[in-house]
């Protein structure tokens, strides 16, 4: 096998790896988008008073506060949501 083939090769495998990653940015930027959405319209005076649930929407929330403005702004455009400039009280 020539240096040219192999580097077509290499070049060729590297390519599907982007492509896979890039597919899988989608499918977690849509799941993001959509937990973004539920933690915006929860109403944490309905939650359940059990502790693990409390925890876990508190977890959840923190995963999204730490996301780059961009990525969660392209996680919201991946679900059709809009980002609230002034969220409500």
């Amino acid at each position: 096998m020539t240096v040219h083939a192999m580097n077509d090769q290499e070049v060729a495998l590297l390519r599907d790896e982007i492509e896979m990653l890039m597919a899988e940015r989608e499918k977690l930027l849509h799941v993001a988008g959509a937990a973004a959405v539920l933690v915006a319209n929860l109403d944490t005076d309905t939650l359940p008073d059990d502790q693990d649930t409390i925890d876990a929407a508190e977890m959840l929330a923190e995963s999204l506060n730490v996301l780059s403005e961009e990525s969660l702004r392209d996680a919201l455009t991946s679900v059709s949501a809009m980002l609230d400039p002034e969220p409500a009280e």
